[in-house]
């Protein structure tokens, strides 16, 4: 049978939507019911639920739907939020559970829990959808493709994001070329030059002009990726381009029109960096216009099966995945919690297709044989460098310059290695 047949059966989802209700504080009575992935709470106008009690925060804390409870995370609120006297950061919470966020005590509740076919697993833009996080994330590519508006993508390390915005592109048809700028890969004086392009003479070593990112768009689309690590600096001069809609070249003096739309991705919550003012509040207001989430791989397992196949099949497996890998590796796969995501898994697939289900193994053969030493060291380092590059961006949150620290490794090296390693595009 052709591997592309060998999905898992598909089942029944559980929808379930959320209800938020102030219950006491200066907006008493106000609440909002909904279905969407995630809802945030605080005083600024992008959250879906917007109070006014001047105790809470911009962005104080995002509440959504789990297997196991309704999840609530605050957002780096400045007076915290409390389950009784206990300050929680990150809680798992039964239906009924009242929260008190500065000077507001607000209820968590299930509003309407249904059961609904699952969708047909399909793909967009290289992307795989089985799961209802998935088929959701589709839904509002195809819904928002062809807008101008800015799009802000949010989700872990190796989740995808620069699918998405591929994705957004081609569906935009739009004339010109995406263009990408990884923002936390640039050194801050480089940064200006490569977005917004500079003349001969600007300073030492521009020995000619140079168009940057937004000129080379055109009326396409530009795509800031690790929006998170943009200085404050060019958080100002990104912020002017995009409200007057015109930019110059470093050290020039004519105007250029911006007629490229702008997507943006990020591994943080910017909505906390906001709150320690870490990324300026008008800047996310123009960047996320339109928001779009990754969910994490681990919060998504029926796509798993889906994804092995796929990347069996585009890899050139010649079988089914049970006959290429085994019932126990698929198992494994299964209950594995990925923290690099997707580029993890695909590491993982095409590794067990080389050396077999057993990497812990790579040394050895099927007859026992030794193989030559350069070719086993090179194998069990690398084996070693994806497992650790796993770990270390994990407990980092997908935060490269956190990551270097933590390693003790010059962050230069580990963007090299991240990209060695397929966890950076």
């Amino acid at each position: 049978m052709p591997i592309e047949t060998q999905l898992q059966p598909r089942r029944d989802h559980v929808v379930t939507s959320l209800r938020i209700e102030v219950i006491d504080g200066p907006d008493r009575g106000k609440q909002i019911v909904g279905a969407d992935a995630q809802l945030s709470v605080g005083t600024a106008v992008d959250n879906a639920l917007v109070l006014t009690d001047f105790t809470v925060s911009r962005f104080h804390l995002e509440a959504s739907v789990r297997p196991g409870g309704i999840s609530i995370v605050d957002l780096g609120s400045t007076n915290g939020s409390y389950i009784g006297p206990v300050r929680v950061e990150r809680a798992l919470l039964p239906p009924g559970t009242l929260v008190k966020i500065g000077g507001t005590t607000i209820r968590f509740d299930d509003a309407v829990r249904q059961n609904v076919p699952a969708p047909a697993p399909t793909a967009l833009g290289g992307m795989i959808a089985g799961s209802p996080q998935m088929h959701r994330l589709f839904a509002d590519i195809s819904r928002v493709a062809a807008s101008p508006t800015s799009v802000l993508v949010v989700g872990e390390s190796g989740t995808g994001k620069e699918r998405v915005a591929e994705a957004l592109h081609e569906r935009s048809h739009r004339q010109g070329p995406l263009v990408t700028i990884d923002c936390g890969a640039l050194p801050s004086n480089l940064l200006a030059s490569e977005l917004f392009g500079h003349e001969r003479g600007a300073f030492t070593g521009a020995d000619r002009t140079y168009a940057g990112a937004f000129e080379r768009a055109g009326t396409g689309t530009v795509f800031l990726d690790e929006i998170g690590e943009l200085p404050p600096s060019d958080q100002v001069a990104l912020l002017g381009v995009l409200e007057r809609r015109r930019f110059r070249r470093v050290g020039g003096s004519a105007d250029i029109e911006l007629g490229a739309r702008v997507i943006a991705a990020t591994n943080r919550d910017l909505r906390a960096e906001v709150n320690t003012g870490r990324f300026r509040h008008d800047l996310y207001h123009r960047l996320a216009v339109v928001v779009l989430r990754l969910a994490p791989l681990r919060e998504r397992a029926d796509d798993i099966p889906l994804l092995v196949t796929h990347f069996a099949r585009e890899l050139g497996a010649p079988g089914t995945i049970e006959e290429t890998f085994g019932a126990e590796q698929l198992a494994r796969w299964q209950r594995h919690p990925w923290p690099g995501n997707v580029r993890e898994l695909r590491n993982a697939v095409e590794s067990a297709m080389v050396i077999g289900t057993s990497p812990e193994l790579v040394a050895a053969v099927a007859s026992a044989e030794i193989a030559p030493y350069k070719e086993a060291r090179a194998v069990e380092v690398g084996a070693f460098e994806r497992d650790y590059l796993a770990k270390l961006m994990a407990a980092a949150d997908g935060n490269v310059s956190r990551a270097a620290r933590v390693a003790k490794m010059d962050r230069s090296h580990l963007i090299d290695l991240l990209h060695r390693h397929g966890f950076k595009e």
